[in-house]
C-alpha cells in the first residue's frame, strides 16, 4: 500500500484537502482525531496530561478544554515537548494499528493528514509526502476566525512549528490553498491520479 503523508502549516487546509480526498474514495487518517481520542476521559493519555499540567486544563464536565492547554504550551517549547512526548507515542500506535487494517483490506494508497511530519522527523515513513500551502494572511485570518485567537497566540503556534516555506522545500508535491474551493478540488484530484500513476 502506498502511504502518503499529507502536512501543511496550521490553518493552511489540512482538513478540506482530507475531506475532498475522502469524497473523492480514498482513505485518510487524521492523526488530529487520534490525538483528540487518546485524551478522552477516563484514558491513560488524560491521566498523564493532568499528572503533567494539573486540572486547570479540565473543563467543568472533566473533559480536556484544548483552548486552556494551549495557551499553557504553545509560546513554551518545554511544556510542548512534554505534552508531544505523552501524545505522540500513544498517537503512533494506533496509527500504525490503522495502517495494518487497510492494508490487510487490500486499499492500495491511503493518506496519513499529521501536521508535525516535519517536526517529529517522520518523513522516512512515507512513500510520498504533500504539503498543502497558504498565504501568512490566510494562515492568520483562518487562525482568527475558526479559533477565535488573539494576534498573539497565533503568532505563538506558528512559531512552533516549521515554517510553511521550509516544508515545501521538502515536499515532492504542492498544493496551493489560495483560491477558491473549486480549484483546491482540481488540485487534489489532480494530485491523487499522479499518486497512483494514472496521470
Amino acid at each position: 500500500m502506498k502511504w502518503i503523508g499529507l502536512t501543511g502549516g496550521i490553518a493552511s487546509g489540512k482538513s478540506t484537502v482530507s475531506q475532498i480526498l475522502r469524497d473523492l474514495g480514498y482513505e485518510v487518517v487524521d492523526a488530529d482525531e487520534i490525538a483528540k481520542q487518546v485524551v478522552q476521559p477516563g484514558t491513560p493519555g488524560l491521566q498523564s496530561v493532568i499528572s503533567q499540567f494539573g486540572t486547570q486544563i479540565l473543563d467543568a464536565h472533566g473533559s480536556l478544554d484544548r483552548k486552556k492547554l494551549g495557551a499553557i504550551v504553545f509560546g513554551n517549547p518545554e511544556k510542548l515537548l512534554i505534552l508531544e512526548n505523552i501524545l505522540h507515542p500513544l498517537v503512533q500506535n494506533i496509527t500504525s494499528q490503522k495502517k495494518d487494517q487497510l492494508e490487510m483490506a487490500g486499499i492500495p494508497m491511503a493518506f496519513y493528514d499529521v501536521p508535525l511530519l516535519f517536526e517529529k522527523k517522520l518523513e522516512k515513513n512515507f512513500d510520498d509526502i504533500v504539503v498543502i500551502t497558504t498565504s501568512p494572511e490566510n494562515q492568520r485570518e483562518r487562525m482568527k476566525q475558526r479559533d477565535q485567537l488573539d494576534e498573539l497566540e497565533i503568532s505563538k503556534r506558528l512559531q512552533s512549528q516549521v515554517p510553511l516555506s521550509e516544508k515545501i522545500q521538502k515536499a515532492r508535491w504542492i498544493i496551493e490553498n489560495n483560491g477558491s474551493i473549486e480549484d483546491l478540488g482540481r488540485q487534489v484530484r489532480d494530485l491523487a491520479l499522479h499518486l497512483q500513476g494514472l496521470r
